[in-house]
């Protein structure tokens, strides 16, 4: 087996996220042959004595890979100091350890993958691979045609950068609402609520309704399910693996 990054050795192994990972790494919490490792150490699991926090490596995980509909009021997270509802809690089960690929913010719902796979999360989740989100968002007031081009083109001003380019429909409008189809290949924080709060039209209720392949199809709020085999090497095909 050929060597490689700690952090995805302890990610693939479902020690941690990635980001974790580089975290427990950074604190001096893991040791390579009695060393302790340092940010961007590679090595080989089969060959080289791998302690975090003194314990060994676990023999490593099934993969396992599940589709949760999100409710809203329900933390992205497995754990949190504030004792409010995560994602954790719903998925009763669930006996492997798994991580969310990507985050939905408390007050939207949706689709949410979680997985032990840390290569393909990581994948997933970074833009190169421009794997695409789909949402379906309810926004104060009655957008022009100018602010659909607006939100196509991207680049509206926000506090980290430009906003990304989305693809962007109008699906119907209420009397004081209009509801959106958008579309778009990163996964910034808050970025569609912030881009339209920046046109004047701030999000009352955003609900990711795909991702890559997969949709919402079959599930209420607070359900999941196991992804079949087609399922997965479908989303292996949008990363090339």
């Amino acid at each position: 087996m050929p060597e490689e990054r700690l952090q995805k050795i302890l990610s693939s192994y479902g020690i941690a996220s990635r980001r974790k990972a580089e975290e427990l790494i950074k604190a001096g919490r893991v040791m390579v042959n009695g060393q302790v490792a340092t940010l961007g150490q590679k090595a080989d699991p089969l060959r080289d004595e791998i302690l975090v926090d003194g314990k060994p490596l676990p023999p490593p995980p099934r993969k396992v890979y599940y589709l949760l509909y999100k409710p809203r009021g329900v933390i992205t997270s497995l754990e949190d100091p504030r004792g409010r509802p995560t994602v954790r809690e719903l998925l009763k089960g669930v006996r492997e350890r798994v991580f969310p690929v990507g985050r939905l913010d408390w007050d939207s719902e949706g689709l949410l993958l979680l997985t032990n796979d840390g290569e393909l999360a990581f994948r997933l989740s970074h833009p190169r691979f421009g794997v695409p989100r789909r949402y379906l968002v309810k926004v104060k007031g009655h957008l022009q045609e100018k602010d659909l081009e607006r939100l196509k083109r991207g680049g509206i001003p926000l506090e980290d950068g430009p906003s990304p380019r989305m693809q962007v429909k109008i699906v119907r409008k209420t009397k004081a609402s209009t509801w959106l189809s958008v579309t778009l290949k990163e996964g910034r924080n808050r970025v569609i609520r912030r881009t339209l709060a920046a046109l004047g039209h701030p999000v009352r209720r955003l609900k990711r309704v795909g991702f890559g392949p997969l949709t919402l199809k079959g599930l209420k709020p607070g359900q999941y399910r196991s992804l079949d085999s087609g399922e997965v090497r479908e989303l292996k095909k949008w990363i090339g693996r």
